[in-house]
């Protein structure tokens, strides 16, 4: 997620209309920019939202009434937002909203590591655009972003005043020392904090210069953006384990008194160390004459609630309490309770009896009990859950109740789990919900596949199998080089094909196949990456050379993904029983992911068994986003005589395709050898074909297009709703 910690932590064939190449947009959108920023309002087509594939199916959203900032003043500071109690105020011509539909922002795009400023100005607008007309009055951002953000934002909203996008502003932790020192009241890490502290408040007033440096972008901010900014939220997640040192460390730090925040005499120094960089932030805000609400970065393994049927100690080692860290009369915007929460995550939401019971609209929710649970906590301030979703991935990396796990979602599954809970968090009247996020991201990892990776080279290709990469309402669409054509395998009058067509792309290998005249009840499509790698045929074949096979039942189109022993990457993991994988013929074993270690619940003793994922469960169907039944998952689909197979790149046991690497486990660590190339075979009836070897070169930049995600509509709708 945003800022989501390690231990947590789909594409059609290459259809070109309606889609845009993130390279080449910006003369497009530039015109429109300028028709807009013209005064006048433009019709709907116009808008350059409809240049990402996916948005001119989503309905015109209503007119409403406006949402053109109404700001107030207090104490000589001007304020767009404040808190009253437990309602957050977003003060608008068309009266306060107290709840606030939004959506978090990265700052990359594939190919990039964060800090790097890839986003173009036209990305910027196009997004501005799809994010209104979906209904998201809110962008929430974690850093500063390069400049062109912030112009573009303003240039979106003077040329659209009653449906203006706002917007929170977060800034980051310099870095993770304080965790290998076990101090956050580091005084190199405080004091850079600091600075970028007071660079935010600089750059959101338009009067900024800096350099760029590692993982910082530099430039001129020169536009105000203050007449729309919501709120502050600053740090990311707290390691509990080095925040509880901390705290040991620094027991003796006096209670923070500012002149903006102060502590509650029950804090910690963990909130006292808080109060004291928020009460900086909004002393450098004030110097520009506002106000807006500011908050810290909170999640659940820190929450201040207690959860004593937790079976991980550090997902409840430390609590950190917003109610300890209170604004004074001098800060009228006030502060307010920003939580990272997730339906899947920590595992109390399975075995809390409180949680386990709690009936939302007629059914058992625990996810809804955790939500009232943290507002009812907060009842002095507004409580706001800044990124919750689920993910469009094939693989998961943790099981969830009421199906919404991390992971194995469709598109269409992935955005009416995110409706559902958006509106969840306006029944539990909370002051706003941030969706994670707007678009996928290659560069994230994920605990259970991050091992199996080269994390140098990581963002250069997608991955299906690590959930974290999905959680995008915007499909960043693998699209492979422009010069990577269709590569020609097989042309002859074999059995059982007859025809193959090879292409690769930065997410799957992508075969195309004419099967012969008596087409076969199942087959094996079988892939060699390593030369010297072999073993044991899968029973029905006698080739001894393919790694991994793709075990296909064309007539009850079902399927299953089989890795050989050398290259299954459990072994990167977890030692798993052989008696908990599932079954495999001698020397394979099925593609899974584990998705939970095994737990000891403390409060009943109760022993729970390691669960995994079939991830290489292989789905049959149409991925086609055209195609109002498609699957996203689908990996194969079988037509007549035509099969179509996509196979991502894990599946296949490639650590890096960019390189051609194959990630080959030993002694429990990830090695890696360079695959000349990928030999196809074809099995059927007992009768081995060869194809042909599917080739093709490095590559150091990456082709993508981008989409909207299938269903999205569902949560334009709840989004309306929400505001209505």
């Amino acid at each position: 997620m945003g800022d989501f910690p390690s231990h947590l932590v789909t594409a059609p064939a290459r259809p070109r209309s309606g889609r845009f190449r993130a390279t080449v947009i910006g003369v497009f959108v530039l015109g429109l920019c300028l028709l807009l920023a013209g005064g006048t309002a433009a019709p709907a087509l116009t808008s350059p939202a409809f240049l990402i594939a996916g948005m001119r199916e989503i309905p015109s959203p209503p007119l409403g009434t406006s949402w053109a900032p109404a700001p107030r003043t207090a104490d000589g500071l001007k304020m767009v937002a404040s808190t009253d109690g437990q309602d957050f105020q977003l003060h608008t011509a068309g009266g306060d909203r107290t709840f606030l539909p939004g959506v978090d922002l990265g700052d990359t795009t594939p190919g990039h590591l964060p800090g790097e400023g890839a986003i173009s100005a036209a990305q910027y607008r196009a997004w501005f655009a799809a994010m209104s007309w979906l209904g998201l009055r809110v962008v929430r951002i974690y850093e500063i972003h390069p400049p062109a953000f912030y112009e573009q934002l303003a240039a979106w909203n003077q040329a659209n005043p009653e449906r203006p996008l706002y917007f929170v502003q977060g800034v980051r932790l310099p870095d993770e020392t304080y965790v290998k020192k076990r101090n956050l009241f580091d005084k190199p890490f405080t004091d850079a904090f600091r600075r970028e502290l007071q660079a935010a408040a600089k750059a959101v007033s338009g009067d900024l210069t800096r350099q760029a440096t590692f993982g910082q972008v530099g430039g001129a901010w020169t536009t105000d953006v203050t007449p729309w900014l919501a709120g502050w939220i600053i740090g990311r997640e707290i390691d509990p384990g080095a925040a509880a040192a901390s705290d040991r460390r620094n027991a003796s730090a006096p209670r923070f008194t500012g002149r903006y925040f102060r502590n509650t005499p029950k804090s910690t120094p963990t909130e006292r160390w808080l109060a004291a960089r928020m009460n900086d932030l909004a002393g450098y805000v004030a110097k520009h004459g506002v106000s807006q609400p500011i908050a810290f970065v909170n999640w659940p393994t820190t929450d201040p609630l207690r959860h004593p049927q937790e079976p991980l100690p550090q997902e409840d080692l430390l609590p950190i309490d917003a109610n300890h860290v209170l604004p004074t009369a001098d800060w009228p915007a006030g502060t307010f309770a920003s939580y990272h929460a997730y339906p899947f995550y920590p595992d109390f939401l399975r075995h809390e009896p409180a949680l386990i019971n709690y009936d939302y609209e007629g059914h058992s929710d625990p996810y809804a009990g955790y939500l009232a649970d943290l507002r009812r906590h907060h009842a002095t301030m507004p409580t706001l859950i800044t990124e919750f979703g689920v993910p469009s991935s094939i693989g998961s990396a943790h099981n969830a109740p009421l199906g919404r796990s991390q992971g194995d979602h469709s598109e269409q599954d992935a955005m009416r789990i995110n409706a559902e809970l958006l509106r969840m968090m306006k029944d539990q009247k909370l002051g706003g919900g941030f969706v994670y996020s707007w678009a996928d991201e290659w560069y994230r990892y994920t605990w259970n596949t991050a091992g199996q990776q080269d994390p140098a080279r990581r963002q250069l290709w997608h991955d299906p199998l690590t959930n974290e990469q999905h959680f995008g309402l915007l499909a960043m669409d693998a699209d492979g080089a422009p010069d990577a054509g269709e590569q020609r395998l097989l042309d002859s009058d074999g059995w059982p094909a007859r025809e193959v067509t090879a292409r690769v792309d930065e997410e799957y290998l992508r075969l195309t196949a004419k099967l012969g005249d008596s087409k076969p009840g199942s087959m094996m499509v079988s892939f060699d990456v390593l030369p010297g790698v072999s073993g044991a045929p899968m029973p029905g074949s006698s080739d001894r050379r393919p790694d991994a096979v793709l075990a296909l039942n064309l007539v009850g189109q079902s399927g299953q993904a089989y890795v050989r022993n050398q290259l299954d990457p459990m072994r990167l993991d977890f030692t798993v029983p052989a008696a908990d994988r599932g079954p495999a013929p001698n020397g394979w074993k099925p593609f899974e992911l584990v998705v939970n270690r095994a737990l000891t619940v403390p409060g009943t003793g109760a022993k729970l068994p390691v669960e995994l994922q079939n991830a290489g469960r292989l789905r049959h169907g149409s991925w086609d986003p055209a195609d109002d039944q498609a699957d996203s998952r689908a990996l194969w689909q079988i037509d007549g005589d035509d099969l179509t197979v996509r196979v991502p790149w894990a599946l296949l046991g490639f650590a890096d395709p960019s390189a051609r690497r194959v990630g080959v486990p030993k002694n429990g660590k990830l090695t890696t050898q360079v695959s000349p190339g990928v030999t196809v075979s074809f099995t059927a009836s007992g009768t081995d074909q060869a194809v042909g070897q599917v080739r093709w070169s490095n590559w150091n930049r990456p082709y993508y297009t981008e989409r909207l995600k299938q269903g999205a509509a569902e949560l334009r709708d709840a989004a309306l709703v929400v505001t209505s």
